[in-house]
C-alpha cells in the first residue's frame, strides 16, 4: 500500500483501495456523522474487531447489529471517546472522537440501573445539563432547556415522579430527554428497546423517528431485533467476522448475509404492502 501525500503509509493514496463511500468523498462532500479509517479495538492484547473503514452519512437513523460479543457496545464506547482505537482513526461529526463531546447525546443500556431509582425524572434530565452536580443548579435558562427536552418526549406528566415508580417506557423517555439536553447533533442509543413490552417498543420507535425528523439529529441505535426499525432505518452497521461494516438497508437485509452474521438460518420476508421483516427459520 502506497503512502498518501502526507507520507502516512496507513492511508491509501489510490481511491480504489478504499470503500466506495470513502473514495467518493471530496472537498464538496458533506461531513459524515462518523468516519472510520483502518480502525481497530483491542483489550489486553486481544483484538475485538479490526479494519473499520466506512462513513456514516449525517442525518439518518442507523442501526448497529451483530451477535452477542461481536463488539457493538465497544463501537459505541469508541465513538463516545471512552476508549481509544488501537489502530487507525475515528472521527465523529468531523473531529476526532473525544470523551464528553457536547454534540453527542447518549442513552446507555439499563438506564435506570446506572443512575439509581430514588431521583426524580426531572432531576435526571437536569443532570444532562449540570453534570456531576446532580441537578442542584436551577437557573431559568437550565429549567427552560429541561422543559423543552421533557416536552419533546411527552414526559411532562410524570417527570416529577421518582424513577422507581415509572414504567420501563416512561424511564426510557426520561433517558432520551436527558440525552436531548443541549440539542446534540448525534444521538447514540444502546439497546433502547431492551426489556420493553411490544407496545412500549412501538412507542419508543415512534418517538425516535419523530425526534429525528423534528430535530434533524443523526441517530445511531444498537439493536437486538432489527424489525421494529426496518421501516425507518437509513443504513446499517453490522459486525461480521471481526470487522465492522456500513451498508444500505437493501444490501444488509439479505438472508445469506444475516444467516452468516448470526450463525443461524434467517429468512427475509417482504409483505404484500412492501414492508420487510426478518425471522429465524425454524
Amino acid at each position: 500500500m502506497a503512502p498518501d501525500a502526507t507520507g502516512d503509509p496507513s492511508v491509501p493514496s489510490d481511491p480504489a483501495e478504499l470503500p466506495q463511500s470513502i473514495a467518493e468523498s471530496g472537498p464538496e462532500a458533506a461531513v459524515p456523522a462518523v468516519s472510520l479509517r483502518h480502525a481497530s479495538v483491542a483489550f489486553s492484547g486481544r483484538t475485538v474487531w479490526s479494519e473499520g473503514n466506512f462513513d456514516i452519512p449525517a442525518g439518518g437513523l442507523v442501526c448497529i447489529i451483530g451477535p452477542n460479543g461481536s463488539g457493538k457496545t465497544t463501537l459505541v464506547r469508541l465513538l463516545l471517546g471512552m476508549i481509544p482505537p488501537a489502530t487507525g482513526t475515528v472521527e465523529v461529526l468531523g473531529a476526532p472522537a473525544r470523551r464528553g463531546n457536547p454534540r453527542i447525546g447518549y442513552v446507555p443500556q439499563r438506564f435506570g440501573d446506572a443512575v439509581g431509582e430514588a431521583i426524580t425524572g426531572r432531576d435526571l434530565v437536569r443532570l444532562g445539563h449540570t453534570g456531576s452536580r446532580w441537578g442542584l443548579r436551577k437557573d431559568s435558562g437550565v429549567e427552560e432547556e429541561v422543559d423543552a427536552a421533557l416536552a419533546a418526549v411527552e414526559a411532562q406528566g410524570f417527570a416529577a415522579k421518582r424513577l422507581a415508580t415509572l414504567s420501563g417506557g416512561q424511564q426510557q423517555r426520561i433517558a432520551v430527554a436527558q440525552a436531548l439536553v443541549g440539542s446534540p447533533d448525534l444521538l447514540v442509543l444502546d439497546e433502547p428497546l431492551a426489556n420493553l413490552d411490544l407496545r412500549n417498543q412501538r412507542d419508543v420507535v415512534d418517538l425516535l423517528v419523530t425526534l429525528r425528523g423534528e430535530r434533524q439529529v443523526t441517530m445511531l441505535v444498537v439493536v437486538h431485533d432489527l424489525n421494529p426499525f426496518l421501516a425507518y432505518v437509513s443504513g446499517i452497521v453490522y459486525l461480521l467476522d471481526g470487522h465492522p461494516h456500513y451498508g444500505e438497508v437493501s444490501d444488509v437485509v439479505d438472508a445469506e448475509l444475516l444467516t452468516h452474521l448470526y450463525g443461524t438460518s434467517i429468512q427475509v420476508i417482504r409483505t404484500a404492502t412492501g414492508d420487510l421483516y426478518t425471522r429465524a427459520r425454524t
